[in-house]
């Protein structure tokens, strides 16, 4: 078991267990298996029931290519569509409750997925879907953070969910049956946003650390593009935390 210590930007700490070789290994057969099974029945009922092979035979080369691979264009960009979709997590993924995560303590954005797919083609694709993931498995056992290629170059890693208590029971704010929200933009932040902001106010509140409330305060406006408040640090990063739970309690 490989222990993930992520060192956010406000300086806390949050350690994660990194999803292990067997999980990793389990996640990408199972896509696999999709993959494979979207190709079979794409083939059986577009190529056959529709009998497009004979349209194929009167085009040329270059036709006949852009043609396969629009149909198969799901399998090619699969992880990335899932990633961006399901927050991390391809349905492989998803199924092993693992997941990909910034290393800064952030949510992965799409670029990061991008990147992470990019690199599948030297790390997992290289040598065919049965011995590519050779590349991939060698990083990831002799990398300290469990990171593929793709995951060193994204600044991410595939950490385990099995186990971890809910992210939202750390987050929680005792609200008033008649609570009224302040400021709607707090849907912006993600659970881990909502999660450091807490962690970060709680320490700094109690060794009177102005100065990181200060910067806290700053970098919520700035995510949240907030453009008026009348509260001062401590109200304001409060009111967040409480406006947060509201909303998330609420959808």
């Amino acid at each position: 078991m490989v222990e993930l210590q992520i060192n956010t930007t406000q300086n806390v700490n949050i350690n994660f267990v990194a999803a292990s070789v067997g999980e990793r290994i389990l996640a990408y057969l199972i896509d696999l298996i999709i993959k494979l099974a979207y190709v079979v029945v794409t083939y059986q009922i577009l190529f056959k029931a529709f009998e497009i092979n004979e349209i194929l035979v009167d085009m040329d080369m270059w036709s006949i290519i852009a043609i396969i691979l629009t149909f198969y264009l799901p399998v090619i960009f699969y992880s990335l569509i899932f990633e961006t979709f399901l927050d991390g997590q391809t349905i492989g993924k998803r199924i092993m409750k693992i997941k990909v995560v910034k290393i800064d303590g952030y949510q992965a954005s799409i670029y990061d997925y991008l990147v992470r797919w990019f690199f599948r083609i030297i790390d997992l694709n290289l040598f065919g879907p049965i011995f590519g993931p050779v590349v991939a498995l060698i990083a990831i056992v002799t990398n300290k953070k469990s990171q593929r290629l793709g995951d060193m170059t994204a600044g991410t890693s595939v950490i385990t969910l099995k186990n971890n208590v809910n992210i939202s029971h750390t987050i929680l704010e005792e609200l008033e049956d008649d609570y009224v929200p302040t400021y709607p933009n707090v849907i912006k932040l993600s659970d881990n946003d909502a999660r450091i902001i807490k962690e970060t106010y709680t320490r700094a509140k109690a060794a009177r650390d102005y100065e990181t409330l200060i910067k806290l305060r700053q970098k919520v406006i700035e995510v949240i593009e907030l453009k008026e408040y009348n509260q001062n640090d401590m109200q304001f990063i409060d009111t967040i935390l409480k406006d947060y739970n509201y909303y998330t309690q609420n959808m």
